[in-house]
């Protein structure tokens, strides 16, 4: 886990600058709360709301994320009303908040911007109970939101807009279907049941803190499709608000919310949320409960017992979760990998084609956009593959195959790779032995794609850089054949 965080490969410090950014905005963001009169109550709530301004907006452009920012307060204010104006209404605010999860997760059938207004809707709901707000608290709470927004967004936006030297990211198509049969719908039925469960025993628990149980099940489906990916993240949730809890008791409690200190270890535990996020969800739970307990600590509520609760709550959520994915409309691993992994297929032979043209001279051709999209691809199949290599899974050749199969999958995409990068050359030539070749490898992806076997090619090593690079992709796919087949000839890794 230590490696895959401060190991892990950051093409252009990308994730470095994201986690640097987040500091800087959302610092600036409490900073604008306090020179407006804000109390803390206002500064505390503003700075979340740049924290998610900042994290979940994750459109392919620059314009779409500017442009779904703007959306946010349009969202999220009429859901702080809500919360607020039925603080003193049990059961209307209960129904309130299962009705915000279920549309937040089905909402996620629009896309990114869909994703990102429902989680900026439901963490609304979520910090006006973590807050106790009331309807007298509203004029600052909406103040602090707007303000903490836009200077989230003049920071995004205008100091330190690294994105505009990036290529635009590609964003997947969202999965086809109608009613039951689309998986965002299936989610929000799951999501909401499995927020329900934990609403009502979190509540046993605790009359006062139960929304962290609610809170635990949200964010547990969140970027997860499969029960296999959900059960996975359940886990690894608990695993990192334990940690979290243990370090907690060794660094909030004793500081008994002295601010200097406290304000350093919050932006220590912002950069850890954004620079980790992307690589280990297990140590962004580290970082997000150290973050709520100093938190917690500023307000005057910190104690140890504190913590018990939460992880007592945390652990209500993951079985909230957990039962919902398993008993109401469960959507199987083996579904979710299989279109994942065909997709990421095609995309390979779309990078082979337009790296083709690329060589052939055909000025229009760019296989840099399909690279980009293949990489975001194969991080979709490493979710969803994860439930199947997780140390605690105990089917072992299911692991040695999908672990296989990842392998294969990163040998193609370090080839396409090099075969763009070739491309790439204007001086690279082009030798008539590449139609071939790219052929061959269309033929193999539609033959996998069809669950047709393919025989392993061995061809000697070419001299010419693109052939080299398309030799290796014909193996890889070829090689690919075997553990793409389960053992009834029909199914892919998950079956």
């Amino acid at each position: 886990m230590l490696k895959r965080v401060f190991m892990a490969a950051d093409p252009g410090r990308v994730r470095l600058r994201f986690a640097a950014r987040a500091v800087l905005g959302i610092g600036c963001a409490v900073v604008v709360c306090g020179l407006a009169g804000h109390s803390l109550t206002g500064a505390v709530a503003g700075g979340l709301a740049a924290l998610l301004a900042l994290f979940t907006v994750t459109d392919a452009t620059v314009r779409g994320q500017a442009v779904t920012t703007a959306l946010l307060p349009v969202v999220g204010l009429p859901v702080l009303t809500a919360a607020a104006g039925l603080h003193d209404h049990p059961v209307a605010r209960d129904l309130t908040f299962l009705a915000v999860v279920g549309a937040g997760v089905h909402a996620r059938r629009w896309g990114p911007r869909g994703h990102s207004l429902g989680v900026f809707a439901f963490m609304t709901f979520f910090v006006a109970q973590f807050l106790h707000a009331g309807t007298g608290q509203l004029p600052e709470l909406y103040a602090a939101v707007l303000l903490s927004v836009l200077t989230a967004a003049a920071v995004r936006f205008g100091l330190w807009c690294y994105e505009r030297r990036l290529p635009p990211a590609p964003v997947p198509a969202s999965a086809a279907g109608t009613g039951l049969a689309r998986a965002t719908t299936r989610q929000a039925v799951q999501a909401t049941a499995g927020a329900g469960f934990a609403l009502v025993v979190g509540q046993l628990i605790s009359g006062q803190r139960w929304y962290w149980a609610v809170g635990a099940t949200w964010w547990i489906f969140v970027n997860t499709t499969s029960r296999g990916e959900t059960l996975v993240r359940g886990f690894r949730r608990v695993l990192g608000t334990l940690i979290g809890i243990g370090l907690g008791l060794l660094v909030a409690v004793p500081l008994h919310g002295a601010p200097a200190p406290t304000a350093v270890l919050v932006a220590v535990c912002v950069f850890g949320i954004f620079y980790t996020a992307a690589v280990s969800y297990t140590w962004m739970m580290l970082w997000v409960t150290l973050l709520a307990e100093l938190l917690y600590g500023l307000l005057g509520v910190l104690e140890p017992g504190l913590l018990a609760l939460r992880l007592a709550e945390t652990g209500v959520g993951a079985v909230g979760a957990v039962l919902a994915v398993l008993f109401v409309l469960p959507i199987t691993t083996h579904a979710v990998t299989d279109a994942w992994i065909q997709r990421a297929l095609r995309c390979v032979h779309a990078c082979t084609a337009e790296a083709a043209a690329r060589l052939a001279g055909v000025p229009d051709a760019d296989p840099a956009g399909r690279v980009a999209e293949l990489e975001q691809l194969l991080g979709r199949v490493r979710l969803s593959v994860a439930p199947l290599v997780h140390p605690l899974t105990p089917m072992s050749a299911r692991k040695r195959r999908a672990r296989r199969v990842l392998a294969l999958l990163d040998d193609c995409a370090r080839e396409i790779r090099g075969l763009v990068a070739v491309a790439a050359d204007p001086e690279a030539s082009h030798d008539a032995r590449l139609a071939a070749a790219c052929w061959r490898v269309e033929a193999a992806v539609e033959a996998l794609t069809g669950g047709k076997d393919l025989p392993v090619t061995d061809r000697p090593l070419a001299e010419e850089p693109a052939l080299a690079h398309l030799h290796g992709l014909e193996r890889a796919l070829a090689e690919l054949a075997t553990p793409l087949r389960a053992p009834s000839g029909s199914r892919l890794v998950g079956a």
